[in-house]
């Protein structure tokens, strides 16, 4: 079990346990409830997740959406998950603009998208899904053929918690889609340095202005940075001669001041803002 946990590693902090009432709908987490009353702060990150996830876990059933343009390898991953006691797969879709019915219709946690369907691809239902979900905040895991797709920047870009690859093995897929569930980015920061400084590139300039970023503070700023860069939350620290409980909090806040769904939009919004420039990821 332990090994199966160590195979995605979530971005962010683990989710709290969800109220009974809110069995099966989207749950807003609170960051850091892990350290709250207890002395974390020498903790490294690897030390916090151990503790959280064991102190902390996905209490509720998962809801899915598959959304693939080809049947077998949607059916294969409704087997899949559909196996599993915490995960029930709720609606499967051929194409873009079905996911995006079934996501209004049915509010999952996860949309699982394949980015090249007919009709509507999946960034452009991801987009439309992330706009209209509203407070039921359902989330989007892409699932791409290539580890650097051209297009999976853009997913992110338009609001999607991670991707996958389609040979990822079975039980990397089911952590992924827990992972997400509870309210975790899904990108590694070697992931999230080559991907995006590859992309990024061949973007037009950002027209996102650096003036988007002032309500952060200096140390706030300097950590995204840092974050943009790739670094773990613990390599952050090493660098700034702080805890990782601190970088977590600074890493917060920042998505919270800048309305960030997750990790994965905060590289987003670096190089959107210009805080961080493609070349200029290993400073």
């Amino acid at each position: 079990r332990h090994a199966r946990q160590q195979l995605i590693q979530p971005l962010r902090d683990p989710p709290v346990p969800v109220p009974q009432h809110l069995h099966g709908r989207r749950h807003q987490q609170k960051p850091n409830d892990c350290c709250i009353d207890k002395n974390c702060d020498g903790e490294s990150e690897t030390e916090y997740r151990a503790r959280c996830t064991t102190d902390q876990s996905i209490d509720h059933m998962i809801r899915i959406v598959v959304a693939d343009d080809q049947a077998l390898v949607r059916k294969g991953f409704t087997l899949l998950l559909d196996s599993e006691e915490d995960i029930e797969v709720v609606g499967e879709a051929a194409d873009g603009a079905e996911a995006v019915e079934l996501a209004h219709r049915l509010e999952p946690d996860v949309v699982l998208m394949d980015v090249r369907m007919p009709h509507v691809d999946g960034i452009e239902a991801t987009e439309r899904i992330v706009r209209e979900s509203g407070d039921s905040r359902v989330r989007v895991l892409v699932i791409t053929t290539y580890e650097v797709d051209e297009y999976v920047f853009r997913a992110l870009r338009a609001g999607a918690s991670g991707f996958l690859l389609k040979d990822t093995e079975p039980a990397e897929l089911v952590q992924a889609v827990r992972t997400v569930a509870g309210g975790d980015a899904l990108l590694s920061p070697k992931v999230t340095r080559s991907l995006i400084e590859k992309f990024v590139a061949i973007e037009e300039p950002a027209e996102r202005s650096i003036d988007l970023l002032s309500p952060l503070t200096d140390r706030e700023r300097e950590v995204m940075e840092k974050v943009a860069r790739g670094l773990s939350n613990d390599e952050i620290a090493e660098e700034l001669v702080v805890s990782a409980a601190t970088v977590r909090t600074h890493v917060s806040r920042a998505m919270t001041k800048l309305h960030a769904r997750d990790r994965a939009q905060l590289v987003v919004l670096a190089y959107e803002t210009g805080l961080i420039s493609a070349g200029r990821s290993g400073s």
